[in-house]
């Protein structure tokens, strides 16, 4: 069973997570020596696989279920409300 080949929105998106996370994690832990850039290298590395597997494929869509239009507008009709009586106050 052959392996499917990566798409470049894989491709693009592992790539820029290896790039920044790199960057990242070299900046926040200030380390200069061989073993801990090592560690963060490997570390990247796997969050860019991670990254990159985890983007949807292109596959089969499922087509939406269109429901039919309704062949009428509907409309309801609100009766106006009945006017008030006008209230006038005494004068006092």
């Amino acid at each position: 069973m052959a392996m499917p080949r990566p798409t470049a929105a894989q491709l693009a998106y592992g790539s820029c997570t290896v790039i920044f996370s790199t960057l990242a994690m070299l900046l926040l832990s200030r380390t200069s020596s061989g073993a801990g850039i090592a560690v963060i290298s490997v570390a990247a590395l796997a969050l860019g696989l991670l990254v990159a597997m985890t983007v949807p494929l292109p596959g089969k869509r499922t087509a939406a279920v269109e429901q039919p239009a309704p062949r009428e507008p509907v409309r309801a009709s609100v009766p106006a409300p009945a006017p008030e009586p006008v209230r006038e106050r005494a004068a006092s």
